[in-house]
């Protein structure tokens, strides 16, 4: 069995849509127990199911806009995120999923799950839309402002096992972010770090990729550092909710626009739940000991049962393993 730690007092909608996402994981999957972390009584409320679910009292959550995420962390080792990823490492649960603060967690597993020995830094990396429809891992969006080429190289080299193990891709493509398509664009960093990719026979590397085609790109991870592609994941979700509010009011102007509405409700659902994060799951923390997901702050019980499923996944494929060797052979 895999076992998944939950942070169920982490997010704008806990412990509600944690306890549910964790009853909808179990009935969906076979192989998996999970852990709750947190206030047993708030639980309880909606846990109408406890099969192959453990409850573990916690005390206190880390706060969604907490200033100081490392002292947080280290002043509240019982709070359910910290307790939640202190399982991992000390190998009584497999994984961790949290809706907690961001910067909390990642500050939580360097302190309470360890970082790889190969990897000098860790990377957030989502999955996000595209308009083929096919996944696209877009990372560091917000571990790292500011990086070194050759971490993320090693960066590179585990969006490509993620994404054969993960997503089935047999030779996944690696683009860097970029202003321009053309060799030698960009600040230094880009530069070198596009020595490096072009260099390395074991990453499929296709060169800059321009931030217009993101949502249609000629590659399956897209690359750059935490400031760059923060601000690109942000604008795609921003460009996307603004986009479905200008189409909404178009549609309600007049009466043929107001029957178009009517006959495209279904169209507009589907086109929301295309570019929903929760879809999806969460971003996977890379180059950790231990298997972290980083769901949705303001995810639902779905968005939940998809980053249980996620975690699930990468436990079952051993990502972890892998890319340690992936790195090893890079040093010899």
């Amino acid at each position: 069995m895999i076992k998944i730690a939950i942070d169920a007092m982490g997010g704008d909608y806990a412990p509600k849509e944690q306890v549910e996402g964790a009853m909808l994981a179990i009935k969906k999957i076979a192989d998996i127990e999970i852990v709750l972390y947190g206030d047993p009584r708030a639980i309880k409320k909606y846990l109408t199911d406890d099969t192959r679910i453990q409850i573990i009292e916690s005390k206190g959550t880390i706060d969604m806009g907490e200033k100081d995420p490392i002292s947080a962390i280290r002043n509240n080792r019982k709070s359910s995120m910290a307790l939640a990823l202190s399982s991992v490492r000390s190998g009584d649960n497999d994984a961790i999923v949290s809706s907690g603060a961001t910067q909390a967690l990642i500050a939580g597993a360097h302190i309470l799950v360890g970082r790889m020995k190969q990897m000098k830094r860790t990377a957030i990396a989502p999955v996000i839309p595209t308009v083929s429809g096919k996944p696209v891992i877009l990372l560091d969006t917000g571990g790292n402002l500011e990086i070194r080429p050759e971490f993320m190289l090693q960066q590179a080299h585990f969006a490509t096992i993620y994404a054969k193990e993960i997503l089935e891709l047999e030779n996944p493509k690696v683009g860097l972010i970029n202003i321009g398509t053309e060799d030698g664009k960009g600040r230094q960093l880009d530069k070198e770090a596009f020595d490096l990719f072009k260099e390395n026979k074991d990453i499929n590397f296709v060169g800059n990729v321009e931030p217009k085609v993101v949502l249609d790109p000629p590659c399956d991870v897209l690359i750059s550092d935490g400031f760059t592609a923060n601000i690109v994941m942000k604008t795609l979700e921003g460009t996307a909710k603004g986009i479905g509010s200008m189409l909404k009011e178009e549609l309600k102007r007049g009466f043929f626009g107001k029957l178009g509405l009517l006959l495209s409700v279904k169209n507009l659902k589907r086109f929301k739940k295309r570019l929903a994060p929760e879809e999806i799951g969460g971003a996977m923390i890379y180059g950790l000991k231990g298997v972290v997901i980083k769901a949705q702050g303001s995810s639902k019980a779905v968005g939940f049962y998809n980053g249980i499923r996620q975690a699930a996944n990468v436990v079952r494929q051993d990502v972890i393993k892998k890319v340690s060797e992936v790195l090893e052979k890079e040093v010899e």
